[in-house]
């Protein structure tokens, strides 16, 4: 049986495509190691699979305070960091791999993989309009041209590219000829999507597990909206937010994490900042959006986009005032076409399987 060596590293939405991917893989009888941030080993664990830590990649956390410019240029770094590209040789070397599976992201991995001849896969998850626009385009792209990783030209020279999504909900002109579509992939352990029958109001908010400047003010301008509102709220603050650094009214109740899957069947809207897991996992239950993007510099606004242009969301800034987010959840909240092209986009995304669909390809592939 083939042997594969998947990449990670420490973040929110990038972590289930690649556990439940190498999980499915496992299951087939297949050799999976997946090489990511030391405090990952947990989570991979978890989900049954060997793990090996970067030894050479720095320290990281998605989670630790910050200011906005620090934050952008250490993701610039860590994505353009070639010391991963040692990491990954080291592994290869202990354990040849037949097949790398490599976030899409990480760009250190795949001058590895092309040095040693290794056939290798993008795992992208998240929207090509914005990896092979602002992504490749913007300080990423400019830092990874500057040290000979250009994002687009190494994506070109692996085997396959395979999307954790569906090509409705991409604005991308065009795609590399390699890239395949595979549907979302879910978190591990959690229960498949269902059609949406929540009977009563409830909205659940979640404005990312990972820290962005500005997010515990913008978190407490949705509680002071919600609190007039006759609806039931559940608040996840993600780890960079307490629940004690906000002020929650009667109807909200505050928790640090809750499984999304186990909370999205109870709800009848989402409130989030369009990162593409969270979004996807509420579009897989018909629920639509209310969108507040937490940096212009990621995904998010491309994600936010994408599917207010199919209907399903409202998107507000940052700098929405109380009043305006009320309205936009009071919108949302009615029946309307925003709930038919929910319905739409969720039949779509539980008819794939984006795990099973990845498997099977990475396999053909070995």
């Amino acid at each position: 049986m083939p042997s594969f060596l998947f990449t990670t590293w420490d973040g929110g939405g990038n972590v289930p495509p690649v556990l439940g991917v190498a999980a499915r893989l496992h299951r087939r009888g297949h050799q999976v190691r997946v090489l990511g941030h030391p405090q990952q080993r947990a989570a991979v664990e978890a989900a049954g699979l060997a793990f090996e830590p970067y030894r050479h990649a720095g320290r990281w956390s998605a989670t630790a305070p910050t200011s906005a410019a620090r934050w952008a240029w250490n993701y610039v770094r860590l994505f353009t960091s070639k010391r991963s590209t040692a990491d990954v040789i080291e592994a290869h070397r202990r354990s040849p791999a037949d097949v790398m599976v490599l976030d899409c992201m990480l760009l250190g991995p795949f001058l590895a993989a092309q040095r040693l001849g290794v056939p290798h896969v993008a795992l992208m998850h998240t929207v090509y309009g914005y990896l092979g626009g602002s992504f490749s385009s913007g300080a990423v792209g400019f830092v990874g041209r500057l040290r000979g990783m250009g994002p687009t030209r190494l994506w070109a020279k692996a085997d396959l590219s395979i999307l954790a999504g569906l090509a409705d909900l991409d604005e991308a002109t065009s795609v590399p000829s390699t890239l395949r579509y595979a549907g979302p992939v879910w978190p591990m352990g959690a229960p498949a999507p269902v059609r949406h029958e929540a009977a009563q109001p409830r909205i659940l908010v979640s404005l990312s597990t990972i820290f962005y400047a500005g997010q515990t003010a913008v978190l407490q301008s949705v509680l002071d909206a919600v609190a007039d509102l006759p609806v039931q709220v559940v608040l996840t603050t993600g780890h960079a937010t307490a629940p004690e650094d906000v002020r929650a009214p009667a109807n909200v109740a505050v928790h640090r994490f809750v499984p999304h899957a186990e909370i999205l069947p109870t709800v009848s809207l989402v409130i989030g900042h369009a990162g593409h897991s969270t979004t996807m996992l509420a579009l897989a239950h018909d629920l639509p959006l209310v969108l507040i993007p937490m940096s212009p510099l990621g995904d998010q606004p491309d994600v936010a986009r994408a599917v207010a242009g199919q209907g399903a969301a409202e998107v507000l800034a940052r700098s929405a005032s109380v009043a305006e987010i009320r309205a936009a959840i009071t919108r949302m909240l009615a029946d309307g076409p925003h709930r038919e092209a929910a319905a739409r986009l969720g039949a779509q995304i539980r008819a794939a399987d984006g795990a099973d669909t990845a498997a099977d390809l990475i396999e053909q592939l070995a």
